[in-house]
């Protein structure tokens, strides 16, 4: 009979959530009574699935918010689940780490890889990508998220497909059909998509995991190109852990 994982010490234990792992973190943490787990939501999306244990929702007004919220509330550890592209909130929690000490680790599920039948092209950043899309196709299924469509904005002769949970904002290219909805989706979905909308370019962000990838497998079958946008390195000196069993070790460590 195999023995019982070893029991989490006390901890107060910050997620900067976000992500599906980020909610299964929370799941696993929070039945353990010597754990209190407050999960950290930005706010973007008007209804969010909520995490068991306590929710915190918006910003925290900074680096030193962060780290003025991290003493306050005796947190013990922070990790840090927020989506692999949230650059701006993983520098801030890696200065408040500096600030207050308290230990930090970056929750990042593994990227994707371009498989045997894949034409992928790679581009730094979403500048990048709108640069060299007018050159792969003219009807581009974006999945780059609402935040960035501005990015596009310029380009008036390529129309596109934008899938979201909420309705993006303004400015928008003028070629614009935005079909509202939450994955996860199935490579059936996507396959059915990609026939009916005629698209000949999948544009998207290497954010890894299971919930998005069947739009890579469709795009593969269809023989259609797909640009991805690189992700951004985790700050210099932050360790990272690649699952939620990973965390769950390393906090019992």
């Amino acid at each position: 009979m195999s023995a019982e994982p070893a029991p989490l010490p006390a901890h107060h234990v910050l997620i900067l959530g976000g992500t599906t792992e980020a909610r299964r973190l929370a799941e696993a943490l929070a039945p353990d009574p010597s754990c209190h787990v407050t999960t950290s939501l930005a706010g973007r999306v008007a209804a969010p699935v909520l995490p068991p244990g306590d929710t915190r929702i918006g910003g925290f007004g900074g680096i030193a918010g962060l780290a003025a919220w991290i003493v306050a509330h005796d947190v013990t550890r922070v990790i840090d689940a927020t989506h692999p592209f949230a650059e701006r909130m993983s520098f801030h929690a890696a200065e408040a780490q500096a600030l207050t000490g308290v230990p930090l680790v970056a929750l990042r599920r593994p990227g994707w890889t371009p498989e045997p039948g894949d034409d992928w092209t790679f581009a730094d950043s979403l500048a990048d990508a709108a640069a060299l899309l007018p050159g792969l196709g003219a009807r581009a299924f974006l999945t780059t998220g609402r935040m960035g469509l501005h990015t596009f904005a310029h380009l008036t002769d390529t129309w596109f497909l934008v899938r979201s949970v909420d309705p993006p904002a303004t400015p928008a290219p003028p070629q614009l059909e935005v079909l509202l909805a939450r994955g996860p989706f199935t490579l059936e979905d996507e396959r059915e998509l990609i026939a009916r909308h005629r698209i000949d370019v999948l544009v998207t962000k290497d954010s890894g995991g299971s919930a998005t990838a069947p739009k890579l497998t469709a795009a593969r079958e269809a023989g259609i190109p797909v640009l991805v946008v690189r992700r951004p390195a985790v700050p210099q000196g932050v360790p990272e852990a690649d699952s939620v069993e990973a965390v769950l070790d390393l906090l019992r460590a």
